[in-house]
Order: structure tokens, then sequence, then C-alpha cells
């Protein structure tokens, strides 16, 4: 096999006999396929050498809006305040605290602030994503876990706070996590296995060598993870997989006893637990499915109560998901989601329940921080499409609200001058889809240039969120909309069921309903429209794609999920086997069709298709390389235009990308630059 290499030339990977005639890529650290990325990377470069002007110039204007230099909100616990500082020039935040003021201002005390950790120091101009930052319960040591090249397994460090000594755990293959005991002297971590699952739960006490196996979960399909109750007395172990879970819990201050199981798994039974106060007794919360796919509340007294004595709290509500709780000593505050908008409802102790009111029609809102447990207060983050994100802090009693922090944006910047709508696009089976919409108010009217983004998968939400990036777009006319497709979980569970498993072709049928809502309603036209997503956004990009390239005159896909049936179908690769109840396990016929019927790798075609930017990392564990490589060598060869078709591979970074925000944002300027040159802005 040879490639072409030339600067100003795409490389063409060259095919081999068999079913993949791509699979030679997937020889991960071969020269062959180092070379073959290599030669991508550079023919993007020099396709989009004519922007670097422009690129370096967006950069310098999207960190111009950005406070460069700023202070995080003080979270107070215990006898400290704890915060994040970011500094001109810096990659990361700086972890630091000081003592907590004796007339609780929560006033930060530069003078006694002391350092925690310095992520800039420890990335040393690499790669470096911090996993676990955790406090033990006696403020005396950090555990912290680094990943040092994007492939999420995690190195395990503890930090003694008043020497300053760091240490190593001597474990391999974890993933991250790290929960202390109430002895401040034991700390619980996950290891993965082969497949990148965390399977093992361990026990590892201070000053000790090794560490002990707590739990195994033998099944592929389960993850677990440990953390600490909101009422700080409890540990919970929970096993999960997409659609059934299991609880075990432990007293924290007994770590060495073992855990014991709050309800055995029963298949599709989805359960998470809490622990915390109601009416004065330490009880047990449980979020159950039992009753309906929206989630019911139930409570239990008792160290370890069993199933059947659980006590209905909230019922179920065919029309309200109720997607989470956070537990304090004087409330319980429910997150739920109506009409596809979330909403924080508030349960005092002993007076009415009520919901926390906000100005837009469309936004992003969840509980940034709970603060300690008896706080009277908690913290909100609410944000728009046109309104930077906002902490707001909520007095529980009351419900009166008081901005704490809104993010600056430098420069000239009025949220009035943009103008953010919820729209709605019939699908072919009229099912109503809904659109979040942002457009500067001067370019209202008109069809402008639109970027549209989706995802549509695992039921997660994508809520409408500000970005100072994205502001680049908008002063130059074009628009931006979230196309809220079935998949995800902005209208509830019956949402993300009907986007999944024999159930896919909604999420692509209504992102094209989506663009056809945009273009018949004079929004924008096929030959201003850009579309974008990731991971299996990515895969909503390839496959409407192949159904629909007329619609689109560019398109972004982030780590692809495009070779979804050669994935699926190696259950020696990480994540395969958990997905099976998200895609369906393609070793069944039916389901073999199925995937195969949409899969983007195995549907590209002899036909036109608009330019391309595929972006992958060479340390993705979730979504390998070669899938987005093995995609742009077919369409170079099958696809009959001559658009931009451009492959960059991120050779230091895995799933999330580069790792620094002045990183990131220099991604973000060659992404938009590449919208630029093909829109000819």
């Amino acid at each position: 096999m040879t490639e072409s290499t030339h600067a100003n030339s795409a490389p063409i990977a060259h095919t081999v006999e068999g079913p993949d005639p791509y699979v030679w890529l997937q020889n991960r650290d071969s020269k062959e396929v180092l070379d073959y990325l290599k030669g991508e990377n550079s023919y993007q470069e020099a396709q989009l050498a004519d922007q670097a002007e422009r690129r370096e110039a967006l950069f310098q204007e999207i960190k111009g809006r950005i406070r460069e230099t700023d202070l995080s909100l003080p979270s107070p616990w215990g006898p400290f305040l704890y915060y994040t500082r970011t500094v001109a020039g810096d990659e990361y935040p700086r972890h630091l605290r000081c003592p907590r003021p004796a007339d609780d201002s929560q006033q930060v005390d530069e003078r006694a602030e002391q350092l925690l950790l310095d992520p800039n120091a420890l990335a040393d101009g690499g790669f470096i994503s911090l996993g676990a930052f955790s406090i033990s319960p006696d403020h005396q040591r950090l555990a912290y876990s680094l990943d040092i090249n994007g492939e999420e397994v995690f190195r395990l460090f503890v930090k003694e706070l008043s020497t300053g000594v760091v240490t190593e755990l001597p474990f391999d293959d974890c993933d991250g996590s790290m929960t202390w005991a109430n002895d401040s002297q034991t700390l619980f971590f996950a290891e993965l296995d082969d497949t990148h699952r965390p399977h093992k739960l361990m026990r590892h006490t201070l000053g000790e060598s090794g560490a002990y196996e707590v739990f195994h979960e033998p099944d592929g399909r389960f993850f677990l993870h440990c953390y600490r109750s909101s009422s700080e007395r409890q540990l919970i172990l929970l096993l999960s997989s997409k659609t059934t879970s299991e609880s075990w819990v432990l007293d924290a201050h007994q770590p060495t006893s073992p855990f014991t199981c709050l309800a055995p798994r029963v298949e599709d039974h989805d359960y998470s637990v809490d622990h915390g106060l109601y009416q004065g007794t330490w009880t047990w919360f449980i979020r159950t499915n039992q009753d309906g796919i929206n989630f019911a509340l139930y409570c239990a007294a008792g160290d370890v109560p069993t199933r059947n004595e659980w006590t209905l709290l909230i019922a179920h509500d065919d029309k309200v998901m109720l997607e989470g709780l956070t537990l304090n000593a004087n409330a319980l505050c429910l997150s739920l989601r109506e009409g596809g908008l979330p909403i924080i409802e508030i349960r005092p102790a002993d007076l009415a329940p009520y919901r926390v009111q906000l100005p837009d029609a469309a936004y992003s809102l969840y509980v940034q921080d709970s603060l300690e447990f008896d706080s009277p207060c908690i913290r909100l983050r609410y944000e728009a499409l046109n309104r930077p994100a906002q902490v707001r802090q909520l007095t529980l009693s009351n419900g009166e609200q008081r901005v704490l922090k809104e993010t600056p944006v430098l420069g000239p910047f009025n949220a009035d001058d943009y103008v953010s709508q919820r729209l709605w696009a019939t699908a072919p089976d009229g099912t109503q889809v809904p659109i979040s919409l942002v457009v500067k108010r001067s370019a209202l009217g008109q069809p402008t240039p639109l970027y549209l983004y989706g995802y549509g998968a695992y039921g997660e939400s994508l809520d409408p969120w500000f970005s100072h990036s994205r502001l680049s777009l908008l002063d130059r006319g074009v628009a931006f909309a979230i196309a809220h497709v079935r998949g995800g979980g902005e209208l509830g569970e019956a949402w993300y069921r009907a986007g999944k498993q024999e159930h896919k072709h909604n999420t692509f049928s209504d992102f094209i309903a989506c663009a056809e809502h945009l273009i018949a309603h004079g929004l924008t036209d096929a030959g201003q429209l850009v579309i974008s997503g990731a991971s299996a956004g990515g895969l909503l990009i390839g496959a409407v794609l192949n159904q629909r390239p007329e619609l689109f005159k560019a398109a972004i896909a982030e780590v692809p999920f495009v070779d979804v049936l050669n994935t699926m179908l190696d259950p020696e690769l990480p994540l395969t086997v958990t997905e099976y109840d998200e895609w369906g396990n393609p070793q069944e016929p039916q389901v073999y069709a199925r995937i195969k019927a949409y899969a983007p790798y195995e549907n590209v075609r002899a036909q036109a298709y608009p330019a391309m930017l595929v972006i992958a990392g060479y340390n993705d564990s979730r979504v390998q390389y070669w899938e987005a490589a093995k995609w742009v060598a077919k369409l170079r060869v099958t696809k009959t235009d001559n658009n931009l078709l451009l492959l960059k591979t991120e050779l230091d970074a895995g799933h999330g990308g580069m790792s620094g925000r002045y990183q990131a944002l220099r991604d973000v300027a060659l992404e938009y630059a590449f919208v630029f040159k093909v829109l000819g802005l």
C-alpha cells in the first residue's frame, strides 16, 4: 500500500481485499498508519493555509472576549473556602483554598491562600486531564487523578496538604475516581477491564502497599461507580447499564465493612439512591422507574431498608421527567424536565413547594453547587443562547434569587442585540421537534448562513448554552441553532427511547426535518447551511449526509462514531458490550440489518457531498481514531464532487480534544475559518 502525501493533494488510502477495505487503518502505531494520518494533517493544513491569518485573528478575537485572569466563586466547606483561579497565559485553572472568614462572608483572603494543585506545572506544555479532585473529610489531604494522553486511564495521587508531599499510588488501569471514607485514611477507586469498563472497586488504606478488592462486576454491560451521599454519612456503589441498575451501601465511618445491596437488580429496573434528612430522620431517597419511565421518588428510613419498605414521596408523572435530586438538610431540590425545558422545584421542609422562576423562554439550568448539607442556600447555573452563564444563589426557605457572578464578556456586548427563539419542526411521522435558535437582531428577516448543531443519543439533553466563541459567528451574520432530535432527553425518557435501538432512524429524520423547517421558513437556504456534531452526533451527521447531502453546504464531524457496524461487531473494543442496550447487538440478524441500513461508513455512495471537516483523537478510547480515518478514506474514492474533504487527527489527544483552554480556542478558530472559507464570508 502506498499513499500520496504531497501537501496539496490528499493522501489516497489504497484498499485491500476483503469485506472492510480500509481495515488496515486500524493497525495502531504502525509506520504506515501514522504516515497516512500525518499526511492527512499536512493536507488539511495546506488546504486551509489561506486561512492562517484569519484563524489567528479569530483566536485573538475570541480570547479577547474572555477574562483570562479570574476567580471562581469560593465554595465554603468546613474551616475553608475552596476556589479556582485562572491566570492569563495559563491553560488550566489553579486550585486553592483559604481560611473561612469568621463572619462567613465568603470573601477570599489572598494573603492566606494555599495552592492545592497547579495542573499547568504538571502538564509542562503537554496533554493533561484532571479526573478526581477530592479533599479528605478532615481537610488534611487531597486525592487527585491525572490522564496524561487522553486515553482516560488515570494515575492516582495523594497530597499531604500540611507538607506538600505527593505520593503516587502504585495502581494501574484506573478510571480516575477516588472516594474518601470518613476516617480520611481510606480511599475507594475503580479499575478498568480490557474493554475500558470500570469493573472492580478497590479499597486502599494510606500507608499500606496494596489494595483490597471490594467488589467485582463481571457483567460487561455494567459500569460501577462509588460516591459519597449528600449526608456524608454513607458511601454508595452504583452498578448501572443503559437500562438496569443496582445500589450497594456502606456506612462511611466503617470502611472495612462489606457493602450491602439496597435492592437487587431486576432487568429494566433503573434506580439510584441518596441519603439525607426527612422530617428529622436520616432517610434514603430512591429515584426509580418502577412506576413509569419518567421516574418517581420514594423514601425509606433505616440502615438498609428493603424494597417493600419504600414509601412513595413523589408519584410518576407522564408529562414531567424526574431527572435527579439534590438533598439538603432544609429542603429537597428536584431537577425536572417539562415541555423540553429544565425546571428546578424546591420542597422546603415545612413550606409549600415552589418552582424557580427564570427570565428566558429557552435556557440551561442546573444545580451547580449544593454547598454544605446544612446550608440555607444552593447555587444554580443558568444561561441561554444570548445570555452569559450566571451563578445564582437560591435561598431555599423563600425562593429568593441573587446573581453572585455572571461570566464576563469583554468588549462590546449587549444580550439584547441577539434574538433567542424556540421553533418547532414537523417530522415525517408528525412529531413536533424543538429547535433552539439565536441570531443577531440585525440579521433577522432574510435567509442567512446558519450553523445547525445536533446530538440526540444516550438520553442526554442538549440545552441552550452561551458561548464566547459563538459571538464570532453571530456578529458576522451567521445564525446558530440546535436540533433537539429524538434520542436525546430534552422531552423526557419517551423522547430518548423514540430515538434508540429500532427507532434510531427518527434521530436522522428529525434532524433533516429541522433543516428543512429552517429553509422553508426563510431563515437560511441549502447554500448557506452548515451542520455539526460530535461523537454520536458525528454518527448523526454522517447518516444525514448520506441521506440528504444536497441540503447542506458544509459539515463538521468531531470524533464521529461512523463505523458503527464494525465497532459493534467487535466485543473486544472498549465500550462495545455496554453499548448493546443503546444500538443493539449486530450478532442478531435483524439488528445487523438495521444498523447496516444507517451506518455512515457502510452507506457512503457515489454522490456529491458538501465540504467536510472531520476531526479525530488518536488516543480516543471511546471512538477509535480509525472510524474517522476509514470514513474519510472511503469518501475520497467514492464521492463525485470536488468539495473540500479534510481530516485532522489530534495525535496527542483523546475524545475531548486538546486539553488546554487556549488549545481549545485554537480548535474553534480552525473550525470557524473552515466555515467562513466554504461560505465565502
